[in-house]
């Protein structure tokens, strides 16, 4: 590809995470799930301008997001079908958190965070992500929760599979909201009790789960602030998608109040994506953009997970591979 349509179509990618946000936000592949339409059928059904959206469903075609079938005629392929809201693997949750206005709009501000090593949103929306999403705007704190766990979908099964949990007697997920993978770990280890450890809002909603999931006597709840101390002992800590949410000063104050509590012995498995040491394409390297620009935190390479834990008191001792983008990494106190 010549250098300039290289250029232009890295710039394009603004427009294709905007077209693909609109066909979710509309249902279009809900829509498409038995069966093609045309245009104008779809247009009616969605109450938009016909014409416009061909358009947007035309790129998407052209991005490999549904296929056209006839001359205005459109219809779900294997893509367009993780645009579904009921299937497994659904990406549709995520499509429209990424595409939502007080998300979107923090991109706008990423030479700030470029210039200070600050997180664009507080500057965005005048206070932190968190805060804002589950205290000033609850609506889209709900539609973020629902991207997270439709993307956990695939990554719990993938985790429990990966590392042998077979002679973990209790163990902890750490900030681990709604219990879903706390319950997959138990349902899969029959004998092992658990605690789910969060701010008291999400450990309402797990209530529910756990009992739901069949796995609730032998989980226990702790509310707390992981920032102040995690009053829990087990003997592995999970952490997924926890550590890339902050820098390392914040991270080190995290995994050391962990290791005030943990029994020797203890272990703590981080679930996060690491990105590779060369420049060779990564999701990772994109994903680190959310984090610089969102919460101000990070994704690591696994040099960068070695003086993380080192500077916590912890000895990095193996990254394992999943099914999924994201590995386990293992470490124990030094």
């Amino acid at each position: 590809m010549p250098p300039d349509a290289v250029v232009m179509q890295t710039l394009g990618g603004c427009f294709v995470t905007q077209t693909t946000y609109v066909a979710a936000k509309l249902g279009i592949a809900d829509l498409l799930k038995d069966g093609q339409q045309t245009v104008k059928e779809l247009a009616v059904e969605t109450k938009t301008h016909e014409r416009s959206l061909y358009r947007i469903l035309r790129t998407l075609v052209s991005c490999g997001i549904f296929t056209e079938t006839g001359r205005g005629v459109f219809a779900n392929n294997s893509a367009s079908e993780l645009l579904q809201t009921d299937i497994k693997g659904s990406l549709r949750n995520m499509a429209i958190w990424m595409g939502e206005e007080p998300h979107w709009r923090v991109y706008g501000e990423m030479l700030h965070s470029v210039k200070t090593g600050e997180a664009a949103w507080a500057k965005v929306h005048g206070e932190d992500v968190f805060p804002y999403l589950f205290g000033t705007n609850r609506e889209l704190g709900e539609i973020f929760n629902r991207a997270m766990t439709s993307f956990s979908g695939a990554v719990l099964p993938a985790i429990i599979e990966a590392y042998d949990f077979s002679e973990v007697n209790t163990v902890a997920d750490i900030a681990g909201g709604f219990g879903h993978l706390l319950a997959g770990v138990l349902k899969a280890n029959p004998n092992m009790k658990g605690v789910l450890f969060d701010l008291p809002n999400p450990l309402e909603g797990a209530k529910t789960l756990l009992e739901k999931e069949g796995v609730a006597d032998r989980a226990n709840l702790v509310a707390g602030d992981f920032f102040r101390e995690v009053p829990v002992e087990a003997d592995v800590y999970i952490l997924k998608h926890i550590i890339h949410d902050w820098d390392d000063e914040r991270d080190v104050v995290i995994l050391k109040n962990i290791a005030a509590s943990m029994p020797r012995g203890g272990k703590v498995l981080v679930c996060e994506m690491v990105v590779p040491e060369g420049n060779e394409p990564d999701f990772s390297k994109i994903m680190d953009m959310e984090m610089l620009v969102s919460p101000g935190g990070i994704e690591r390479t696994a040099t960068e997970f070695k003086e993380l834990f080192e500077n916590a008191g912890f000895r990095l001792t193996r990254i394992i591979p999943t099914r999924s983008p994201i590995k386990i990494i293992e470490a124990v106190m030094d």
